[in-house]
Parts: C-alpha cells; sequence; structure tokens
C-alpha cells in the first residue's frame, strides 16, 4: 500500500509542476448546513482537474526512461488530459485511448494538449485493454487512470494541501470511481490525523466500490449512463479497494437529480463550474446521506470542471425546471388584435419574466380563428407559478403546462 513518505514524496515531485489549488470557505453551504463547509477546488487545475497530479508524479518520477518510449493513457476525459499536460510539460510523446461515449469536448481538449487520440472501447475497461495491448506491443509506457501506486500517491497531495490550510479538518467528502483519488487522500488523512472521517461519493448510476466494499476482489457492475460521467467506473482497482476498505469510513450515493442540483447551486452561488463527477460530494452532503455535525469543519474535493458546454446548458435548464425557475405553458387565444398583449399583460403583473414566445396561426390542429401561443417563463420557484397560474385563470385563460 501507498505511505504517507511516497505521498510526500510525490508532493516533491510535483510541487513545480502543478497549481496549489484554493480551499475556499462557503458561507451559503455553511448555512444550508450548520457545519463550517469548505471547498479544495481541482476545477483550477491545470487540465481542469487533479488528474494531472498523478500522471505529473509518474511521469517526472521516470523521466529519463520515457523520453523516447512515451506514454500511453486509457480515459474519458480527466485522465486523458492530465496524462496530455503531464507529457507534454515533461517533454514525452503521448497517446490516449478514449472510449466511444467519451465527450467531443474532451476529446478536442486533449488533442490540444499535444496527445495521439484513439477512439475504441464501449466502457473505460475496454479502452484500458485496448491502451495496455498497444503498450505491450512497444506503444509506450502504460499509465492506468487508477489503479497504480505512484498515481494514487500524486492524488494523495490534495490531502497534504487541505491539511496544511485547515491542520483541524474533521471530514473530507471525495469523489469515487476507480479509487485512486479517494485512496491517495485517505492514505494521507488517516497518517496525519486518525479519528478524521473519510466519506466516498459515487453516483447511484454506477456504485462499483459501494458493491464491492464487503466483498474480497473489486466489484464489476453493469454501468449505466451519468451525468458524472468522469467516475463512471464498473471495476474499482486491485490497489485502491483494499485501501478504500480499511481507511474510508463509508460510501454513499448520489441521484443524476442530485448532480445537477448540486451543479446548479456551485454555478449560482459560487460561480464555479464544475462536471457532475466534481459535484457529487455536494450532492451527497444535500441529500442527507453524510451526517453532519454542527461546527465541524468539513472538506469538499471538487475534483473537475471539464464539463461539455452543450451538456451544462442541458443540466442547468432541466435543474431550473424541476425547481420551478422555469415555467412553460401553452394557451389558445381569439386571433384578435390585443390579445396577446393583454395576456402577456398578467404575465408582467405577476412578475414573470418571459424568455420565449411562440406564435403560431393556421396548423391543422388550431381553429380557424384561433392563434395556439405558446411561453417561456423565468419564475421564482414553485409557489411563483401558483401564482401565476391563479392569475391567468382568473382571467379566463385556459393554460396547459409542459
Amino acid at each position: 500500500m501507498v505511505s504517507l513518505e511516497d505521498i510526500r514524496a510525490a508532493e516533491r515531485t510535483i510541487a513545480s509542476s502543478i497549481i496549489r489549488t484554493p480551499l475556499v470557505f462557503s458561507p451559503t453551504l455553511s448555512a444550508m448546513t450548520g457545519a463550517n463547509v469548505y471547498l479544495k477546488l481541482e476545477t483550477l487545475q491545470k487540465a481542469g482537474s487533479f488528474k494531472v497530479r498523478g500522471a505529473l508524479n509518474k511521469i517526472l518520477s521516470r523521466h529519463n526512461s520515457l523520453l523516447d518510449q512515451g506514454v500511453i493513457a486509457a480515459s474519458a476525459g480527466n485522465h486523458a488530459q492530465g496524462v496530455a499536460v503531464a507529457a507534454h510539460s515533461a517533454g514525452i510523446p503521448a497517446t490516449i485511448v478514449m472510449p466511444e461515449w467519451a465527450s467531443l469536448s474532451k476529446q478536442e481538449a486533449t488533442r490540444s494538449y499535444g496527445a495521439r487520440v484513439i477512439i475504441a472501447g464501449k466502457t473505460l475497461e475496454e479502452s484500458i485493454e485496448k491502451a495496455q495491448e498497444i503498450a505491450r506491443g512497444g506503444g509506450g509506457l502504460f499509465i492506468h487512470p487508477f489503479d497504480d501506486d505512484e498515481i494514487i500517491a500524486g492524488q494523495g497531495t490534495i490531502a497534504l494541501e487541505i491539511f496544511a490550510d485547515l491542520p483541524n479538518t474533521d471530514m473530507i467528502v471525495v469523489p469515487v470511481g476507480g479509487g485512486g483519488l479517494i485512496a491517495g487522500i485517505a492514505t494521507a488523512a488517516k497518517s496525519i490525523h486518525p479519528e478524521i472521517v473519510v466519506v466516498g461519493v459515487q453516483a447511484a448510476s454506477c456504485p462499483s466500490a459501494m458493491k464491492g466494499s464487503g466483498m474480497f476482489e473489486p466489484a464489476c457492475i453493469t454501468q449505466h449512463r451519468t451525468i458524472a460521467d468522469g467516475i463512471r467506473v464498473a471495476e474499482s482497482g486491485v490497489r485502491t479497494l483494499p485501501v478504500i476498505r480499511e481507511l474510508v469510513d463509508r460510501i454513499v450515493l448520489a441521484s443524476e437529480d442530485e448532480i445537477a442540483d448540486a451543479m446548479l447551486l456551485l454555478l449560482e452561488r459560487k460561480h464555479i463550474i464544475a462536471e457532475g463527477a466534481g459535484a457529487v460530494p455536494l450532492a451527497a452532503m444535500l441529500n442527507g446521506s453524510i451526517a453532519v455535525r454542527a461546527g465541524s469543519n468539513i472538506v469538499l474535493v471538487i475534483s473537475g470542471g471539464n464539463v461539455d458546454s452543450a451538456l451544462l446548458f442541458r443540466i442547468v435548464r432541466q435543474a431550473l425546471i424541476r425547481h420551478g425557475r422555469i415555467m412553460r405553458f401553452s394557451v389558445l387565444l381569439d386571433d384578435n388584435p390585443g390579445a396577446l398583449t393583454r395576456l402577456l399583460g398578467v404575465i408582467a403583473e405577476q412578475q414573470g419574466n418571459i424568455l420565449h414566445v411562440h406564435h403560431t396561426l393556421g396548423e391543422s390542429d388550431i381553429p380557424v380563428l384561433m392563434a395556439h401561443v405558446q411561453i417561456e417563463l423565468e419564475t421564482r420557484g414553485h409557489d411563483h407559478i401558483k401564482e401565476i397560474e391563479k392569475a391567468l385563470h382568473g382571467q379566463g385563460y385556459e393554460i396547459q403546462r409542459g
């Protein structure tokens, strides 16, 4: 198993090549939970996630032997970008195998860092097998995304920074995919402060470590799609799972809607763009899965911010609709001058902010002398929507939601 000494050595190895990310206190989240909540913002790390730490430790610790050989890795995004950045900074060629479902933005980002990208595999595990096959054929040193001692040690440097900034940390909440991040953090944290609580969070769609935590071998589960694609891993590592069993106090789950809500909260309240995997610690804290002691110091590791822009738009929009922040309805109006103006006037009186209006005439399912109007509003919440509906009904409008 990786030791605290290994992690301190990794810190020395990568110190000049990474960003020492901030630990930020959140008054909003503290007020919501009753604890003192801090965010470890690996969203601000090179390549947008913590992954560069482990990759740099692996590459820099054996730099000379890799100059001609190069490195190869498999990843859905963050490890790919971390290895690409680390290899580029070390002057070493890199090849990355990415699964077919990896987002286009992460593929292009990986290429922009100088790596050669190969798309292969329906799952991350299949991509890893392909990368290992290429490595065996002389295609470079294979760098595993999590099941590697030097990778684990590199990720564990996050805990050293947390304790340097907040020595009396009581709990650290960490996303869990293959387990490299939480294995490194738990090893350092429990070595420095044995009483600290370390909690892992997985997407409910892919709870591999939770399923495997009571077994002697890593669990292999059926993966389902999740917005937390950075932790979409079917099987925990051979090296990471024993550490999770020994040092992690518990692993909890967050649903897709809870992850999306956490992403929206981070964006609106803290102006932090977090990917789904990075937002799961907050999602679990807000869904009640984690017992929070009043006044305790809790650190949420916001592990990355590499979210596809189009996906972020859909996630935010659906979360706003779910929370009553967007109201959509349609109504049939007499096709008379001023009819639409009167309708919009009722909405304005209720302080609904109009986002979109679509006015349709002459369709086969609309009476000839009627107009079909679809309206989307920005609203304050579900109570505000009820007030608008009441006002519209009071003026004789028959609306259809949705």
